[in-house]
């Protein structure tokens, strides 16, 4: 099939395009609100965007009710920094609860009895419960303009500055244990996964693998 993205001539009970960009990490965001209290929201379009120095970014969109751009790139812009967190299989429920918390007086946290501990290079707390967290200083907010107010999107790229592992996901082989980590990224409609299960695939080139050692990857 082909359909135009601009008509929307799919055909279909629900629009594809989500599903065909799968698996998508999820961005668990940490932010500042101006009163000091911690914002919590999951982001489904999240990606390492590159590294040495490490980049991040996520996007969002608005709030269905008035149009205001979502809190997290309100937050994020203001005050110049993030922290992404690493979504697990163990709290994909609040990951959940925590994207339909839409009432700016709740703390997502509360709600979700989930723990702010302090970073160390921002201001913004990473949560406790998170595996890996990622502090962030923001580099650039781009906006992806949509066809209407409602479908546009503002990129918020931020600079790796702080890297927060928890020792116990560490394996003897010195590399993260992402099966026993599990985690939840997004698929289209309401759709989740999880990563269990990892293989490695070995690289004929000599040179290539000796690359890999020091994290380059990719082709040419």
């Amino acid at each position: 099939m082909f359909w135009n993205p601009d008509t929307g001539d799919h055909g279909l009970l629900f629009n594809p395009l989500k599903s065909c960009v799968v698996p998508r990490p999820i961005g668990w965001i940490t932010t500042l609100k101006p009163d000091g209290r911690v914002n919590l929201a999951p982001y489904s379009q999240f990606a390492l965007l590159g590294f040495e120095p490490g980049y991040v970014g996520f996007s969002g969109s608005v709030h269905p009710t008035d149009l205001r751009r979502k809190d997290s790139i309100e937050h994020a812009e203001r005050t110049g920094e993030f922290v992404y967190n690493m979504a697990t299989l163990e709290h994909i429920e609040h990951v959940n609860a925590s994207s339909q918390i839409i009432d700016s007086e709740t703390s997502e946290l509360d709600a979700c009895g989930l723990t702010a501990a302090p970073s160390i290079c921002v201001s913004t707390p990473r949560l406790l419960e998170a595996p890996v967290s990622l502090e962030c200083r923001v580099h650039s907010v781009v906006m992806l303009p949509g066809n209407t107010r409602a479908s546009a999107h503002w990129l918020v790229i931020g600079r790796v500055v702080g890297v927060h592992i928890d020792d116990a996901v560490i394996g003897a082989d010195g590399k993260l244990d992402i099966a026993r980590i599990k985690p939840v990224a997004r698929l289209g409609y309401a759709d989740y996964t999880w990563v269990d299960k990892v293989s490695e695939l070995p690289l004929i080139n000599p040179a290539l693998a000796e690359r890999r050692k020091f994290g380059f990857y990719g082709g040419r």
